[in-house]
């Protein structure tokens, strides 16, 4: 970890300022895009998992309702940050 910081040559408590600059009000990051795409990296990953103990032969239980709340987070999420990427440009 110290190779790294001399080599970028920037202090720990510049880069966790930045780590908590998303949750300012004015900030750059998108953070229904955000929120979107780290519902549907656990979606992709519990997938992944679910096709590979199946090939293994054993059965991951998932609920569906929590599956599908994903899937409407997901939704949501993108949905409303295209609406408003789109509702901005007049």
């Amino acid at each position: 970890m110290k190779v790294i910081l001399i080599y970028l040559g920037k202090k720990p408590q510049l880069k966790q300022k930045k780590m908590f600059e998303i949750f300012k009000d004015n900030n750059e990051w998108n953070e229904k895009a955000i929120v979107g795409f780290v519902a549907f990296a656990l979606m992709v990953m519990v997938m992944l998992v679910d096709t590979v103990s199946g090939a293994i032969g054993k059965d991951l239980v998932i609920n569906e309702f929590v599956y599908n709340s994903f899937v409407w987070v997901v939704l949501g999420s993108f949905g409303i940050s295209g609406v408003e990427k789109f509702a901005n440009k007049k």
